[in-house]
């Protein structure tokens, strides 16, 4: 008589650990000391045999911050491989933050991996809303080829290789990390352990009837209680099931998975994973619009150190340790702010604070890398000494990799009674500007070469349109000044014009609801552009959800005027919108009282310029339990629509907004948003309709039947007022996803401002032109005045260029070996790419944790083929 095998059920013994949710993080931290303690305590005496401390190194230094000795012991285990860490330094909303803050987060895990001897090497994210589709790629450039995942998988699908745009995979398990009730102690004994162990192992076999199977013994902030007891006490129960208990590790799970994979039956999963939710397994989208001013605070940190302070410190002070030091710790505070309860703006309101303390404190950081950086560039941008009289100068900085013209705005201080006449760029042509004088004030610099110095000046912004700035370099331009403003350099103002005249006889024109109008150079006419429509929300952080029978409200134009001067036109747009106060008391409905909230609106244009319109909405949002959304209607039938992830643009299918609404219990309704990095488009050719926009992630698809336009719109999400982290009587979730706790703040009753790039037709008819437009929308020029009496070069350029890819890194590379450049194709199509390098640089490919991938390439330019959504890392080594 033969006997069927047991299968083989995994226990891993874990901690999930939230930094900052319900609680704060000081409560928190407290909290985890003592966990770390028990931990070491069980495996000591063996209660215990294995435990992974979460999916995240930060865990080992809130620990050691405190308790220095229990952080050694805690690394002596992992030594031992006793406890597993990693492979993260912070387990991230990896949707909300962009892929070079994933990379940084992997490779700061790394440096602390150095310090206990060993990193868990399994792709560990089950908890965060949803992954991107580039998350497979992003594991294997680190060497992982495994993920645990759950929220967001194919429900009901336990194992699954997960494939990337460009071909990465992983295998997948499908599996929920909060296991504690199944084996934890409970009132009821063995009894009770051994009925719910039958229950998931009965689960379990309905999945995936042959196994491995992985129970995650462990759940949110709870400390292990004797796991080696409680599977000796629930052994025979297993053993009735056809299953054998035993304690194990992430790594010897997959390792049994991947050999029951190779035996075939393995489903091939594409894209990202945002299916639709099952029993309890919510995406909670609304986490992408909740306190929204917390995504703009991460994109601009992010743009940063990505874009400005990493390369100019790679470029001009590759060799400073101190500055290196800097930019790890401006990291380091950036990472903080990544957890998925964190950057998703869902918990209570004094985690929500410090995060917007650690933001600043990463720009004070950024501010000053940049500042050095510029220095060792030659550029001495310290505002020190008597202002100027005769004549100032200030370097355009360019933060592309090849040549680049577009606006930008500089601020200048001069001597009192002293404003600008003329400005010339580097080869002394005159430049047109326009100028706006903001008063005077008492400049300040303080140095550690410079004593402490105030003095008199005036403050003056500039604006114009700088031309031909050298890749990765800047241009020097200069002001002339005289004794009173110049007439003609300010801006004509025509009050009551609505109309904004463009290129070819097209125009744009303002409504009375203050939505725009374009109408094209053959006549078509785009109406309900940037429409604004505002609706109840009577969800919580986590989803939104629609307040029955409402009618949305929708702005009131009250007056409106045009400014035209040398260098640009503005539509400027007084409007006001009228919106009830917030829910009734039994919050079925909006309230009858009512609020009128002022809205600005303003529309810029720069002739002889074929960059983008640019688009601004400010306003104080004194109203609650609100949704205020920009849509883009386009009369083009588009079955799907167009949004980047972190290094792929995708397409998406339009449809409704929200899916029919569950009945049943601790289920969520399908929405039609995803998270978007920074471009979106919907429509073809000259119908095409692009927005680009750094921080305002949520944007949907929405198919004309569904839409208020009557045709397909797309839409993005610029605010969600709501004043509780989570709440147990939403139509759109059946249950709660958190504690039931006010969040007064989440309100938003603060001031906003939106800023976004729109484009139309043939400037982004093609997928790489939509990069282009992103790249020059969220990562604009910058300006800054020159120190009084310095004389820089009046060009700089270190003599590398890229064409044809998207640069996402530009860095040192983390053994101090060079620097390390980081190019993307985005699209679908095959990209030729041609890298120029200074004189004597040299090449070698290496994977994204900065390890070799290949032989170095030839000396001089390189000539790339990029296949369909390739990402390729350089390291440039210097003579």
């Amino acid at each position: 008589m033969t006997t069927t095998p047991p299968v083989d059920c995994h226990v891993v013994t874990h901690v999930h650990w939230d930094r900052e949710w319900y609680r704060p993080f000081e409560s928190y931290r407290a909290r985890l000391v003592e966990l770390a303690a028990r931990v070491c305590a069980e495996l000591d005496d063996g209660r215990m045999t294995t435990f992974h401390l979460d999916g995240q190194t930060i865990v080992l230094a809130d620990v050691q911050a405190l308790r220095p000795d229990l952080a050694d012991r805690l690394a002596a285990h992992a030594r031992a491989g006793r406890l597993t860490l990693g492979p993260w330094h912070v387990l991230a909303d990896n949707q909300l933050v962009s892929g070079e803050n994933l990379v940084r987060n992997l490779l700061t895990a790394r440096r602390w991996g150095a310090r206990v001897g060993v990193l868990a090497d399994v792709g560990y994210c089950p908890d965060t809303f949803g992954h991107p589709a580039d998350l497979p790629r992003i594991l294997n450039g680190f060497g992982m080829d495994t993920a645990l995942v759950w929220r967001g998988a194919p429900d009901g699908v336990a194992r699954f290789h997960w494939r990337s745009p460009d071909g990465s995979q992983v295998l997948a398990a499908n599996q929920g990390y909060h296991a504690a009730e199944v084996l934890w102690a409970e009132p009821d004994g063995d009894s009770g352990r051994a009925a719910r162990l039958k229950d998931f192992l009965t689960a379990e076999r309905d999945r995936l009837p042959g196994g491995p199977w992985l129970l995650m013994n462990g759940g949110d902030h709870l400390a292990p209680t004797d796991p080696a007891g409680a599977l000796a006490a629930t052994a025979p129960a297993a053993a009735e099931q056809g299953a054998a208990l035993g304690e194990s590790t992430l790594a010897a799970f997959f390792a049994a998975a991947r050999e029951a994979a190779e035996a075939g039956g393995v489903p091939l999963v594409e894209g990202p994973l945002r299916h639709r939710p099952g029993r309890l397994t919510f995406l909670l989208p609304g986490t992408f619009s909740a306190r929204t001013y917390l995504k703009q605070a991460n994109a601009a940190a992010q743009t940063d150190l990505e874009r400005w302070a990493e390369p100019l410190l790679a470029l001009h002070a590759p060799g400073d340790a101190t500055l290196a030091a800097e930019l790890r710790h401006a990291w380091e505070l950036l990472l903080r702010n990544a957890p998925h309860d964190s950057i998703c703006g869902c918990s209570v309101d004094e985690v929500h604070r410090e995060n917007e303390v650690r933001f600043e404190r990463v720009g004070q950081t950024a501010d000053h890398l940049v500042l050095r950086a510029l220095g060792a560039a030659g550029l001495d941008t310290r505002r020190y000494g008597d202002p100027e009289t005769e004549r100032a100068a200030f370097a355009v900085l360019n933060p592309h990799p090849r040549p680049h013209t577009g606006p930008v705005t500089v601020e200048l201080l001069t001597a009192p009674g002293r404003h600008p006449q003329a400005v010339t760029g580097p080869d002394g042509a005159p430049v047109p500007f326009e100028a706006e004088l903001l008063g005077e004030e008492t400049a300040f610099e303080a140095d550690l070469d410079l004593l402490p110095d105030s003095r008199p000046a005036l403050r003056h912004r500039l604006h114009l349109l700088a031309a031909d700035v050298p890749a990765l370099g800047h241009a020097v331009h200069t002001v002339l000044l005289g004794d009173t403003p110049r007439p003609d350099a300010g801006a004509t103002v025509e009050e009551g014009v609505r109309a904004l005249p463009l290129a070819d006889g097209a125009a744009l024109t303002a409504g009375d609801d203050a939505a725009l109008t374009l109408r094209l150079a053959d006549g078509t006419e785009l109406p309900g552009l940037a429409a604004l429509r505002d609706e109840g929300d009577r969800g919580d952080t986590y989803n939104f959800d629609p307040v029955a029978h409402d009618a949305p409200r929708v702005p009131r134009l009250r007056a409106a005027r045009r400014r035209t001067s040398a260098v640009r036109s503005v539509l400027e747009l007084d409007a006001v919108i009228e919106l009830p106060t917030g829910l009734t008391a039994d919050r079925a409905a909006r309230s009858a009282d009512t609020v009128e909230v002022p809205l600005t609106v303003t529309v810029a244009h720069w002739p002889g310029h074929d960059g983008p319109l640019r688009w601004n909405l400010t306003f104080d949002n004194t109203a609650d339990d609100h949704r205020l959304r920009a849509h883009f209607p386009t009369p083009a039938p588009s079955a799907r629509w167009s949004a980047d992830t972190h290094y792929s643009l995708l397409d998406h299918p339009v449809g409704p907004d929200l899916g029919p609404l569950p009945t049943e219990r601790a289920h969520e309704a399908e929405y039609g948003c995803v998270p978007v990095q920074s471009v979106s488009a919907i429509g073809d050719g000259e119908l095409r309709i692009a927005v680009a926009a750094a921080g305002l992630p949520e944007r949907t698809g929405l198919a004309a039947e569904f839409s208020p336009s009557g045709q397909d719109e797309m839409v993005v999400t610029l605010l969600r007022a709501v004043g509780w982290l989570s709440r147990f009587d939403l139509n759109a979730r059946t249950t709660g996803a958190g504690p039931m706790m006010a969040t007064p703040e989440a309100q938003c009753r603060r001031r906003h401002s939106y800023d976004l790039a729109l484009a139309v037709g043939a400037p982004v008819a093609a997928d790489a032109d939509l990069v282009a437009l992103a790249e020059a929308a969220t990562v604009p020029l910058r300006a800054a005045q020159l120190r009084p009496g310095t004389a820089p070069a009046a060009t700089g350029a270190p003599g590398l260029r890229v064409r044809g890819a998207r640069m996402t890194a530009l860095k040192g590379a983390e053994d101090g070996d060079g620097l390390v450049l980081r190019l993307s194709n985005p699209t679908g199509r095959p990209a030729a790419a041609e890298v120029e390098l200074p004189d004597g640089w040299r090449a070698a490919p290496v994977r994204l944790d900065e390890s070799p991938a290949g032989e170095a390439y030839p000396a001089g330019a390189l000539a790339l083929e990029l296949a369909p959504y390739a990402l390729v890392s350089l390291r440039l080594t210097r003579p």
